[in-house]
């Protein structure tokens, strides 16, 4: 991470023309930057958030309880500046040009698919994704079952894969991708899969066979094509708003629990958090709920997959108030989740508490939904790799590192919930 104060920036920046289409008609996003500012009061945040209703110049890639990371348009650097003086904040520049690390992106991309074959060593696309999954079906047919969570809003199918060596046994459902720039959040997903049936290891083969797993690689169809296609820093739906020229909602601010309280959720269509007009508005959404409750009587875990931050959240998303009632159960659970990855000799620290506690309000997310509304009592966000180097342009190279992390510590996460009486046969199995 580099860390540079916001006036040295403004006076060696050179001011270009914001985000444009290039030659492949894919958003570029030459010198736009990466900023962490630094907050300490609710009227500083509520006027550094202002910020992201203008989409053009200002986006938001994280947030927590006391900074912002803004992605910065070259020619809104002195606005930001004038903010930050009316605010008395700071800022420390994460990434120079968001371009750069795209371009390095593709270039890595392009060179792992030379040889045409499925991997860990790029970022697949929709289409590749479930090429690869009908292979793995055909290949294991004996312990793996295709399913169709739905149709998107533009008519793609939302596909799934259910992995059961056994009967009666505890069931895991992952969700991935449901923000579409998110990408090594399906490219952990799919690693997870190749693990769960082709590794030999003992520890894989206990936690791959004693657990029924269904996995979504990619929720958000539509917004991941457009990633790939498009713009590579989109990360809601694709659906036209009835009041606004703007696209889509946050997916994972569209379900129907606690939706839009305590400022979880913007009302705004232009904002990267809109909830929607309503919830389950969008049909992903819509159609995910639908296969959660009926499937619910067979699911002890939910685990939804996002980046960036490293950092394991659990319900309450709505409040940071009040606290679920098997909340000292959770931490327990995420703490061994976070013990089992810092023991790796990547030496990764990841932090965990409540969605609202350790972050900000976030109404109608996945997690609160299958808890409150579902009763799947151990229900978490896992936000992968890294704290702010990268972001969502996550290196390819960190794919195999950051889905090992992943396998040992949900490995961690499901023994601390047997131990804990949370792995049982629920009623209607």
């Amino acid at each position: 991470m580099t860390l540079v104060t916001l006036p040295l920036v403004l006076a060696l920046v050179v001011l270009v023309q914001g985000a444009s289409f290039g030659q492949d008609e894919r958003l570029r996003y030459d010198n736009y930057s990466v900023y962490k500012v630094k907050f300490e009061t609710r009227e500083q945040r509520s006027v550094l958030r202002k910020l992201v209703e203008d989409r053009e110049n200002f986006r938001l890639w994280h947030e927590a309880k006391d900074e912002l990371h803004l992605m910065v348009s070259p020619g809104a650097f002195g606005e930001l500046g004038t903010e930050l003086q009316k605010t008395n904040t700071t800022a420390e520049l994460f990434i120079s040009n968001v371009q750069e690390l795209i371009d390095t992106e593709d270039a890595a991309n392009r060179k792992a698919s030379r040889d045409g074959s499925f991997g860990w060593t790029k970022y697949n696309s929709l289409a590749e994704i479930y090429a690869w999954l009908d292979d793995i079906l055909a290949a294991y047919p004996a312990i793996t079952e295709s399913f169709e969570v739905g149709q998107s809003y533009e008519g793609r199918t939302i596909r799934g894969i259910k992995i059961s060596y056994k009967s009666n046994n505890p069931g895991v459902l992952i969700e991935s991708n449901i923000h579409a720039r998110e990408w090594i959040t399906s490219a952990t997903a799919t690693w997870l899969i190749n693990e769960f049936l082709t590794s030999t290891d003992k520890l894989v083969r206990d936690l791959a066979e004693n657990h029924d797993w269904y996995i979504v690689p990619v929720l958000n169809v539509d917004g991941f094509v457009y990633t790939h296609e498009k713009d590579r820093m989109w990360r809601k739906t694709r659906q036209p708003s009835e009041i606004s020229s703007c696209i889509g909602a946050d997916p994972n601010r569209n379900y129907d629990s606690h939706w839009m309280e305590n400022d979880g959720a913007s009302s705004n269509p232009c904002a990267e958090d809109y909830g929607g007009p309503k919830p389950f508005s969008e049909p992903e959404i819509q159609a995910m709920s639908e296969f959660v409750i009926s499937i619910k009587d067979k699911i002890n875990v939910l685990l939804a997959f996002h980046s960036y931050s490293q950092l394991l959240l659990s319900p309450y998303g709505h409040t940071k108030e009040e606290f679920p009632p098997n909340f000292d159960d959770m931490m327990e659970v995420a703490q061994a989740y976070g013990d089992a990855v810092e023991s790796l000799p990547y030496g990764t620290v990841y932090r965990y508490g409540s969605a609202a506690g350790i972050l900000y309000p976030a109404s109608g997310a996945t997690i609160d939904w299958a808890y409150n509304e579902q009763g799947v009592q151990i229900s978490y966000t896992i936000e992968f790799r890294d704290t702010g180097r990268y972001g969502f342009i996550l290196p390819p190279v960190h794919i195999v590192p950051n889905a090992e992390e992943a396998l040992i510590g949900i490995t961690a996460l499901l023994e601390k919930c047997k131990d804990l009486g949370y792995l049982g046969l629920k009623t209607g199995l």
